[in-house]
C-alpha cells in the first residue's frame, strides 16, 4: 500500500455484490485476477483489476484502469464496471499450501485497510463460496457463532 495526498493505493482487485465492495489482496501469484474472474462469472460487479484507490471510504479503480480487466493468455478486455463502492470486505489472499488459521480469532480487522478479513486460498475452488459466506455475515443474512458452537459434545 502507498499513500499520495490522502489516496490510499493497493496492488489488487475490488468487486462489489449489492453495493458491497470487496478488496481482494495478496502478494503476486496467490490468484488474486483469477478470483476476480470467477466472482465476475457469479454476477459480481467489476469495480478494479490490478490497482484499486481508497479515498474518503470509497474505492475505485485509476482513471487509466476503470472497465479494463487482464485476462492472462487472451489479453486486456473492457467490460462494464461501478465507478466506485463503499468497501465491506477484506479477503487477504495467501499462497497455495501456505498455512492459515481454520478458525480465525473473531473480529479480526484488516491492518491496512481496517475491514473484516477473510484469508483465503483463492485457488481452492470454494474460495467464491467463502466470500459469499463472509459477505451474507456481514449483510445480517446469516450469522457467524462463536467458536465454542462447533466445541459442544454429542454425549
Amino acid at each position: 500500500m502507498t499513500v499520495c495526498d490522502g489516496v490510499r493505493r493497493f496492488h489488487g482487485g475490488c468487486v462489489a455484490r449489492r453495493g458491497q465492495g470487496v478488496l481482494l489482496l495478496g502478494a503476486s501469484g496467490s490468484g488474486k485476477s483469477d478470483l476476480l474472474l470467477r466472482l465476475l462469472a457469479r454476477g459480481y460487479d467489476l469495480v478494479a483489476d490490478d490497482r484499486i484507490e481508497m479515498e474518503n471510504g470509497l474505492v475505485r479503480a485509476p482513471a487509466t484502469l476503470r472497465g479494463l480487466v487482464e485476462v492472462r493468455g487472451w489479453g486486456i478486455v473492457r467490460r462494464s464496471f461501478v465507478q466506485e463502492v463503499t468497501p465491506s470486505l477484506t479477503v487477504r489472499l495467501i499462497r497455495q499450501g501456505e498455512a492459515f488459521s481454520r478458525l480465525p480469532e473473531e473480529g479480526l480487522t484488516d491492518g491496512e485497510t481496517g475491514l473484516p478479513v477473510l484469508r483465503l486460498d483463492g485457488m481452492m475452488a470454494s474460495a467464491p463460496e467463502r466470500i459469499d459466506m463472509a459477505l451474507d455475515c456481514l449483510e445480517g443474512r446469516a450469522f457467524l457463532l462463536s467458536q465454542s458452537a462447533m466445541l459442544v459434545r454429542d454425549d
